[in-house]
């Protein structure tokens, strides 16, 4: 009899020494699934480097002048919805003009910047004005209503030219819903003007402001106009919270 249960615990201890017990599996399961976290996560965090780092990279190669830099955030923000308008088809794959105006800057400033990112070059950086109701010497307001006479924040696609009551000028597609969409019916163009200058700012404390058009100087105005037109990037920057966490053109 004893001999029987010998057997009898000797299969036991067999049968049980296969039991996994589930506490182990879930261990194990959580594991896994933090490690596949981990990778993910390390993936994105060095899509999101490589990408700053190309951009800082194109940045650094442009030849900007010293006195008159572009802000490497502002740079890093239009280059953002330059690429994410491309991929949209809303420009071509051969564009590579990037037009920024940074209206947290004073008007009495070079704030304008029209960069070949192709040749790594500025072409243009001039004065620009911003809208009468938009502010003095520094832009405050922007608007996307029609007789506002105030500027409007976002990114624009570059149409056709015409001339009118200021002379040649370049129509603008606002594509930033809410922001700037308003601005073909409202007549937001780019033109020159002879209040866009420094010997006016040198009289007035600013240079004069517009019904909320991007001005530029008249004797740039045609030049500058004839590189941009057809289907290129404009965007006018401000650090409005509001606008840059909803922009669809800015999420990377």
């Amino acid at each position: 009899m004893k001999g029987f249960y010998g057997v009898i615990g000797l299969v036991y201890m067999v049968t049980t020494s296969f039991y996994i017990s589930p506490r182990a599996v879930v261990k194990n399961e959580n594991v896994n699934i933090t490690k596949t976290e981990r990778v993910t996560d390390t993936k994105s965090e060095k899509n999101t480097a490589a990408t700053v780092s190309s951009s800082e990279a194109l940045y650094k190669s442009i030849e900007f002048d010293p006195e008159h830099e572009l802000n490497y955030e502002v740079f890093s923000k239009a280059l953002t919805g330059f690429e994410n308008l491309k991929k949209a088809g809303l420009l071509t794959d051969e564009s590579h003009l990037l037009t920024v105006c940074d209206f947290s800057m004073s008007s009495n400033t070079k704030r304008l910047w029209v960069i070949d990112l192709n040749d790594k070059k500025v072409l243009f950086n001039s004065l620009v004005a911003h809208g009468k109701n938009t502010g003095e010497e520094f832009a405050t307001n922007f608007s996307n209503t029609e007789s506002s006479r105030q500027s409007s924040i976002g990114f624009y696609i570059t149409d056709a030219t015409y001339q009118g009551d200021n002379g040649y000028s370049l129509r603008l597609l606002g594509m930033d819903k809410g922001f700037n969409d308003a601005a073909y019916r409202r007549a937001i163009v780019m033109h020159g003007a002879d209040y866009v200058s420094e010997a006016f700012a040198a009289v007035h404390k600013r240079i004069g402001r517009s019904w909320g058009c991007p001005a530029v100087p008249r004797e740039l105005s045609q030049s500058m106009i004839n590189t941009i037109k057809g289907r290129n990037l404009l965007f006018i920057y401000y650090p409005d919270q509001n606008y840059l966490s909803s922009s669809e053109w800015l999420k990377a």
